[in-house]
Parts: C-alpha cells; sequence; structure tokens
C-alpha cells in the first residue's frame, strides 16, 4: 500500500513527505521523512510537521491506511485551492481531514493547538477558514469512493487489497 502511495504521490507532487515516528520504515523509498515534532500528537501532530517541511505553500496530507487514492480526485480537491486555510471532503455524511489540503500557513495555528493539548483535527477546522467539498460536487469526481476508503483492520484490508495489488507491482 505504502508504495503505491508513493508513486502516485511522486505523479502528482514535486516533494513528497512522510511524517512517521518510525522513519527506518521508509529507507529505500524515495520520500523525505520527517518526525512528528510532537509526538503523542496523532495525526494533527503529523499535518503539522508536515506542513513545516513542505516548500510549498498547500500540502495534500492523507492518512496512511487509504489504499485507494486516486489522482483524479487529488486533482479535483487540488483545483479548489483558493483563500481557504483547508480544502475537505465531506463524505458519506462524514468529513474526511485526512484526504485534504491544507494551507502552510496553519501551521503556527496547529503548533498552538496543540500546545495547548488540542490535538483533534475537527476541532482545529472549526477554527479555521475551510472549503468543505460536498459529496455531491465530489461524487461526480471518478474513483471519489475508492480514494476516499480507508481500512481500519486487518480484515478490512484483507477485503479490499486484492482491488489494488495490480497497482503495487
Amino acid at each position: 500500500m505504502v508504495v503505491r502511495t508513493i508513486r502516485l504521490f511522486h505523479e502528482l507532487f514535486p516533494q513528497v513527505v512522510v511524517a512517521t515516528q518510525r522513519p527506518e520504515r521508509f529507507r529505500g523509498l524515495d520520500v523525505e521523512t520527517v518526525t512528528d515534532r510532537f509526538p503523542g500528537g496523532g495525526p494533527l501532530a503529523g499535518i503539522h510537521t508536515a506542513l513545516l517541511a513542505s516548500r510549498y505553500p498547500h500540502a495534500f496530507v492523507a492518512a496512511c491506511d487509504m489504499p485507494g487514492l486516486d489522482t483524479g480526485v487529488i486533482r479535483f480537491l487540488l483545483a479548489r485551492i483558493g483563500t481557504a486555510d483547508a480544502v475537505v471532503p465531506r463524505w458519506e455524511g462524514d468529513v474526511e481531514p485526512l484526504h485534504a489540503i491544507y494551507a502552510a500557513r496553519c501551521a503556527p495555528r496547529i503548533e498552538a493547538a496543540l500546545r495547548a493539548g488540542r490535538l483533534a483535527v475537527r476541532d482545529f477546522l472549526a477554527a479555521v477558514e475551510v472549503d468543505y467539498v460536498n459529496e455531491a460536487d465530489l461524487g461526480a469526481v471518478r474513483g471519489a469512493a475508492t480514494s476516499l476508503l480507508n481500512v481500519n483492520t486487518p480484515e478490512e484490508l484483507a477485503a479490499v487489497g486484492g482491488r489494488f495489488e495490480e497497482a503495487e507491482r
């Protein structure tokens, strides 16, 4: 899953950064690894660290448990970049803050939230300007359901794994 994601990101972005507490897992892969500056800070700390490492004004952020990320869907989100601090899809009645675009200028505000012990990405989003991409708009993009799919258990991964094996090779 990781190799496929890295390849996909290299098709889209000149810089690929992985925020991790275990950089050794990514040795030999064509990525920059950065260690969270706020260990134990969860996904918000990872977003913060990635934004600090970014050489660009915006960064696409994805969770590590999304095996079906789709370039067309990501390009659709990238096209929505404007003045908002984040571009976040809504899908199946929920927001997807770990399949989203964040402005690098969010890093200081994220750091303030982390220092205050506010670790929830959704709470951070409530405090900034967000362009929420509604499901109707996103649903018109081929691959949206697959791109937003995340797996949370080994059983879920096994159930969808075969769909992405070919792309992994």
